[in-house]
C-alpha cells in the first residue's frame, strides 16, 4: 500500500461520454493530468459503464503507461457470477480487458446483507485470498453498502480483508440510512484503511441548493466539491479519496486542492455543518445517480434522473422540472406511473432507496 502516492484517486465509473461511447480522447488527457500531477490510484469495475470503464482505462492508461506508474483497483460484482467455478474466469477476463498480470487492489463489490450469502455460498473471498497468495492480486479489500452491523460481522468473519471503501460524505455522515459515521467507526476499530466513494454524493453537494451554495460562497472561494472531499479526506485513517471525474474541468479542480492536502479548519468545518442542517431541511431523495437500478428494469425506467428531477423541483421549484421530466428523461411506457412494482430496483439500491414509493411520489408531483 506504499506505493499509493497521494489520498485522492480517480473513480472511473463516470468518465466523460460522446454519446455512448467513452470519450477516449479527454480520458486521455486527464489521465495524462493526473499522474503529471503526481496521483496514481484509478478504480474501476466490470460493470461501470456497462462495461465500458475497463476498456477506457486499457486504451487510455494501461497500454500507455508503464505498470509501475499507476495503481489499478478492480472489483468482483455478484451478478457476474452464478457459482465458484465462474469467479477465476471472470478474474481472468477483467485482468485481460484492463490490460495487465496483476490488480493492486481487488474488492469484493458493493457488500452488504443482500448479497453477502451468495459471496460466502461461491467462496468468493477465498479465492480472492488465493489470487493474492498467487501474485495476481496485491490486496483484497470490500466496498461496502449496508448497515454497521453487517460491516462488523464481514470483517469478524474475514480479518484478512486490508481495506473497506465506504460511502462517506459530510450529508451521509449522520444519515439513519446511509450511516457513514458508524461504518467509518468499525473500520477503525477493526483497524482497516478506509476508501472513500461518493465524496460528493454523485453531485449533489457540487450542484447546491441556492441557500447551501451561500453559506459555501462566504468563505475562501473554494468550490463546493473542494468542501466535501476534504472534508471526508480530513478523518485518520482515510487512505484515499476517490471522485468520479468526468470532464478536465472536474479534474483540474480536483487536483489544485488535493495536490497539497490540508483538512478543512474550523471556519470551513462550521460551515459544512450549517450546509448538513439545510440538506436536512430539504427532505429530498439520497440518490447518488450510480445507475444500477436501471439494468434490471423491465420499464427502463431513467430512475436517477427522475430522482434528479423531484429533488431540482423540491430546491428550486421551476418550470424547467417538468420540461425535463415530459422531454428529456421519459418516453411512452417509461415515465415513473408506468413501474411494474417488480422491486428489482430496490435489490440493487447501494443506497436501500423505497424506490416503488418514490416512484409513487414522482408520478404525482409529474404526471397530474
Amino acid at each position: 500500500m506504499d506505493k499509493v502516492k497521494k489520498n485522492f484517486g480517480f473513480g472511473c465509473m463516470r468518465l466523460p461520454m460522446n454519446g455512448e461511447e467513452v470519450d477516449l480522447e479527454q480520458t486521455k488527457k486527464m489521465v495524462d493530468t493526473f499522474i503529471e500531477q503526481g496521483f496514481n490510484y484509478f478504480d474501476t469495475a466490470h460493470g461501470y459503464i456497462q462495461g465500458k470503464s475497463e476498456k477506457a482505462l486499457k486504451e487510455c492508461l494501461t497500454s500507455r503507461y508503464p505498470r509501475d506508474k499507476y495503481i489499478l483497483a478492480d472489483k468482483l460484482t455478484a451478478n457476474f457470477f452464478k457459482k465458484e467455478e465462474d469467479i477465476r474466469p471472470l478474474f481472468e477476463s477483467q485482468l485481460e480487458i484492463c490490460g495487465v498480470d496483476y490488480f493492486d487492489f481487488y474488492l469484493m463489490h458493493a457488500q452488504g446483507a443482500g448479497n453477502y450469502a451468495h459471496f460466502k455460498e461461491c467462496h468468493a473471498y477465498e479465492t480472492a485470498f488465493e489470487l493474492k497468495k498467487e501474485g495476481k492480486v496485491r490486496h483484497v479489500g470490500i466496498s461496502f453498502h449496508d448497515k454497521p452491523e453487517v460491516l462488523e460481522q464481514i470483517l469478524t468473519e474475514y480479518p484478512e480483508v486490508e481495506v473497506v471503501q465506504i460511502q462517506f460524505n459530510y450529508v451521509d455522515y449522520d444519515d439513519p440510512a446511509v450511516q457513514s459515521r458508524a461504518c467509518y467507526e468499525v473500520c477503525r476499530k477493526h483497524n482497516k484503511p478506509v476508501i472513500v466513494m461518493e465524496p460528493v454524493k454523485g453531485g449533489n453537494l457540487v450542484n447546491l441548493p441556492e441557500d447551501a451554495k451561500a453559506v459555501l460562497d462566504e468563505l475562501y472561494g473554494g468550490s463546493p466539491a473542494s468542501y466535501a472531499i476534504r472534508f471526508a479526506a480530513g478523518f485518520p485513517g482515510m487512505m484515499m479519496v476517490l471522485s468520479g471525474m468526468s470532464s478536465m474541468e472536474q479534474m483540474n479542480d480536483n487536483l489544485s486542492y488535493m495536490k497539497d492536502f490540508q483538512p478543512l479548519n474550523e471556519a470551513e468545518l462550521a460551515a459544512v455543518k450549517k450546509v448538513q442542517e439545510i440538506f436536512k431541511s430539504k427532505n429530498l431523495i439520497p440518490c447518488t445517480a450510480c445507475r444500477y437500478c436501471i439494468d434490471g428494469c423491465p420499464k427502463h425506467i431513467s430512475i436517477p434522473d427522475l430522482f434528479a428531477i423531484m429533488n431540482t423541483k423540491q430546491i428550486y421549484h421551476d418550470w424547467n422540472a417538468d420540461y425535463y421530466y415530459n422531454v428529456v428523461h421519459t418516453a411512452p411506457g417509461r415515465k415513473a406511473s408506468d413501474c411494474l412494482k417488480c422491486g428489482k430496483c430496490e435489490k440493487v439500491c447501494p443506497q436501500h432507496l423505497q424506490i416503488r414509493n418514490l416512484l409513487e411520489d414522482v408520478a404525482k408531483e409529474f404526471e397530474h
